[in-house]
């Protein structure tokens, strides 16, 4: 068998040029300290809560009024615990979905929990909570709003400016702003004025990131927790548009379905044949929002539809495996707990996520190749048989790996080819099927510029 090991980044680099003006180019857009800090805990749970909850509505209808709210409890202690028992490291929570009511003590509006049945400030119940058992904690807002008379108006883009300042002022330290661009086909034709809520994120909250209508995150083009085959984080500049974002988002309930779908012409984000026809590039990894039942509020009647611990295991392989992050969403039921049939599936991810670096075989931090290591031969202390192996670049230095090849060393010291991948970045998880290997040796195709990698690591 050939294996082709002399052809590699140091000699033909796949017949792209290895250091040009236009490398130069792509590997100077690098991302910013909060996206770094962000992409070393990239998998993350999503709560929607709210009014939705106690009418067993998707969206509202603006017509609520807070009595509607009939939820009296909520155990946001079980809700953490669950989700920290899936590997999740932080909580997003719906402060205000569509229909405009808050799940806090604002000073803005009447329409909140401090004018319902319930006696409290959900916010600030589950922010600290979150505290308590060292999980990060963030907060959505919707722009949208149903309900509120302000809406349509220049007035309300001050309303939400003081809503958002509320929430990144009182609820302790907030790891992520989601913001998103859904908006019914019968709402009234108004611009957010994105640059001024982002302006307030920036000086309240300033090592939060700001998706998916915003310019830290951004949305992987649906909510079916599909990915690209090459998902890349340096791409034009453009996708950072949040019109752009609102014209693909949903524009009513029933357009949920649709958004599972991945348009076959936007495949392409970042390789070489994209990337020449932008001047302006940017540093935009991808989030994959997906909820682990058919709707994103809990409803009785979906308690059939919640995924298998071994679906939503290969969604994280999918994200967190291919240089994405995964916002999982949990929604609690209106008696204000996870329904028994999440709480079971979400411990077993748990334990399925723990197992992938449960038995290291040999990890090597690696830093930046030169010319002299066309590739990288990995020798174990006997064999051992392989389930994974974990792939990361060092993003501070961009993403450069392009293509490359993955082989196992067998005891007779021959190679077998086990993978052949394309990008890499933050994490590239590659499932290796117990294959008995005495060492490995890791082929980088094509890069750009010299490759930078921060590890490469085995498992059994």
């Amino acid at each position: 068998m050939k294996y082709n090991f002399d052809k590699n980044w140091t000699t033909d680099n796949n017949g792209f040029p290895l250091y040009d003006s236009e490398v130069e180019r792509y590997i100077s857009v690098v991302p910013d300290q909060r996206q770094l800090t962000h992409l070393q805990k990239p998998f993350y749970a999503f709560i929607h809560f709210g009014m939705n909850t106690a009418t067993a509505r998707e969206w509202g209808t603006g017509e609520e009024t807070p009595a509607d709210f009939t939820i009296t409890s909520v155990d946001v202690r079980q809700w953490v615990s669950v989700i920290k028992s899936s590997g999740a490291t932080g909580i997003i929570l719906t402060c205000k979905h569509h229909d405009g009511f808050c799940l806090w003590d604002t000073a803005y509006t009447d329409f909140s929990v401090k004018n319902s049945n319930y006696d409290g400030d959900i916010v600030r119940e589950l922010s600290l909570e979150c505290v308590r058992q060292g999980i990060d904690f963030g907060v959505y807002l919707s722009p949208w709003d149903m309900h509120d008379k302000r809406y349509g108006t220049s007035a309300y883009n001050d309303y939400f400016c003081n809503q958002l300042t509320e929430l990144l002022t009182n609820y302790g330290t907030i790891f992520e702003v989601w913001f998103d661009g859904a908006k019914g086909s019968n709402a009234v034709s108004f611009e957010y004025d994105w640059e001024r809520y982002f302006s307030v994120v920036r000086s309240l909250q300033p090592d939060a990131n700001i998706a998916i209508c915003g310019p830290d995150l951004r949305w992987v083009g649906n909510e079916g927790g599909k990915t690209r085959n090459n998902e890349y984080s340096v791409v034009p500049a453009m996708l950072q548009d949040s019109e752009r974002i609102h014209e693909l988002s949903q524009h009513s309930e029933g357009m949920a379905d649709e958004l599972k779908k991945i348009d076959s012409k936007d495949e392409d984000l970042g390789s070489r044949k994209i990337l020449q026809k932008y001047k302006k590039l940017c540093f935009y990894p991808a989030e994959v929002d997906v909820s682990i039942r058919k709707g994103w509020f809990h409803s009785d009647d979906e308690n059939m539809t919640v995924k298998s611990a071994r679906k939503l295991f290969n969604i994280y392989l999918n994200s967190v495996g291919k240089n994405c992050t995964l916002l999982l969403n949990v929604p609690p039921a209106k008696n204000g707990k996870i329904h028994k049939k999440d709480v079971k599936v979400l411990n077993s991810l748990g334990k399925k996520i723990k197992a992938v670096t449960q038995n290291l075989v040999l990890q090597q931090n690696l830093g930046e190749l030169d010319k002299s290591i066309p590739y990288i031969d990995f020798e174990f202390d006997s064999a051992h048989k392989l389930k994974w192996a974990v792939l990361k670049e060092d993003l501070s230095f961009s993403q450069r790996v392009e293509a490359y090849d993955l082989y196992i060393k067998k005891a007779n010291g021959r190679y077998k080819r086990i993978f052949s991948g394309t990008v890499i970045g933050s994490q590239r998880i590659i499932k290796i099927n117990n294959k008995s290997a005495v060492g490995a040796r890791l082929v980088i195709r094509q890069s750009r510029s010299n490759p930078v990698l921060s590890s490469v690591a085995f498992y059994e």
